[in-house]
């Protein structure tokens, strides 16, 4: 059904304020790259593709996979063991899922911080069947003990159990079946060097380009069965800081804003007029990031600083600040580290409309 337009649209011009503590947390929340259990099985779950054919973006690691699984189907074997490593929201979780679709096998997905216990990690193996997908995240945080079993199970498909204690312990042997383990973690120099040798693929997910990123946001705008322009497509791409996960979050915001404004088509414009409510700029840059340039400008004249006294001249936590904010900062070439410290840059200069004394 059409609807028209608001009359009143962009008649009175939006007074800008800095936002209150729970804006604030929503646009963080916007353009983080992690997500939660709840999101993965409730709204991503009908946008994630099914096949790698209709995964989009990636195509050095898509040629590499659509080899070991069309050799894997000729030996009529399970894939060999992959760790796939990245920024969050790249697609290492969907990458899992379409493995065990392409493969016609379950995918049984976990994260390392839950398998705190032994009998955690146990309870996965023993259940497994031939050929089965086991997908852990984060697995540089895997405690010693999880990761010691994992050893034979990988090599030799082989669970070894310590059974009693002190001298009349006895270590059992049980049999597993064939099964690949993919590992996904944004940390690969934190793993050990014993669990990363025994993965026969290590393959690194990039940021994504824009002309990507417009395809995706076009695919799941079509699932949404939201109606959207090329341009408008493309301007929430580039403001999704080459990541698909942030992509489809900023166009359910849009989607919002177009239904309360009354507007059938996403355009340009409206992706523009929308994201800027949001505090998402041009390049992506939130609320936080301008605050963290504009500081290093105007309290340290543009660096070098160091780390904590950013942190507390912007009122940040100092490693949210590394972690979250100053990746994409390096990534885009706004923000330099130096060994005295950090140091703004002059494109950061001309996107925030600063002189550079």
């Amino acid at each position: 059904m059409a609807i028209k337009r608001s009359s009143q649209e962009n008649k009175t011009p939006r007074k800008r304020t800095s936002p209150t503590s729970d804006q604030q947390n929503q646009e963080e929340r916007l353009l983080s790259s992690e997500i939660t259990v709840q999101e993965t099985q409730s709204s991503e779950d009908g946008i994630r593709p099914q096949k790698l054919a209709d995964y989009i973006g990636q195509k050095e690691l898509k040629k590499i996979l659509n080899i070991a699984i069309a050799a894997a189907k000729v030996r009529q074997e399970p894939l060999d063991h992959l760790l796939l490593y990245g920024p969050p929201g790249l697609g290492k979780t969907t990458m899992s899922l379409i493995l065990a679709s392409e493969m016609g096998v379950n995918c049984k997905i976990t994260a390392a911080p839950a398998l705190e216990r032994p009998r955690d990690i146990t309870g996965l193996l023993i259940a497994l069947k031939p050929g089965d997908i086991l997908f852990i995240d984060e697995i540089h945080r895997l405690n010693r003990m999880a990761e010691e079993l994992l050893y034979p199970a990988m090599e030799d498909c082989r669970l070894d159990i310590t059974i009693g204690k002190g001298q009349s312990a006895k270590i059992r042997s049980i049999p597993l079946p064939p099964f690949t383990l993919v590992g996904a973690t944004t940390k690969v120099g934190s793993l050990t060097s014993p669990l990363r040798d025994r993965f026969g693929l290590i393959q690194r997910l990039r940021f994504y380009e824009i002309d990507e990123l417009t395809l995706i946001v076009k695919r799941t705008a079509a699932i949404l069965m939201v109606t959207i322009t090329e341009t408008g497509a493309e301007e929430i791409a580039r403001r999704s800081r080459g990541t698909p996960r942030i992509a489809n979050r900023l166009l359910k915001r849009v989607r919002d804003y177009a239904q309360v404004e009354k507007s059938d088509t996403i355009n340009q414009t409206l992706a523009a007029e929308a994201l800027d409510i949001f505090n998402v700029d041009a390049r992506g840059l939130d609320w936080t990031d301008r605050l963290v340039l504009s500081t290093v400008i105007e309290q340290f004249n543009g660096g070098p600083v160091g780390l904590e006294a950013i942190a507390a001249a912007t009122g940040e936590d100092a490693k949210t600040i590394e972690e979250v904010y100053e990746p994409y900062l390096l990534q885009i070439g706004y923000l330099n580290r130096t060994h005295r410290g950090r140091v703004v840059t002059q494109a950061a200069y001309e996107h925030l409309g600063k002189i550079k004394l």
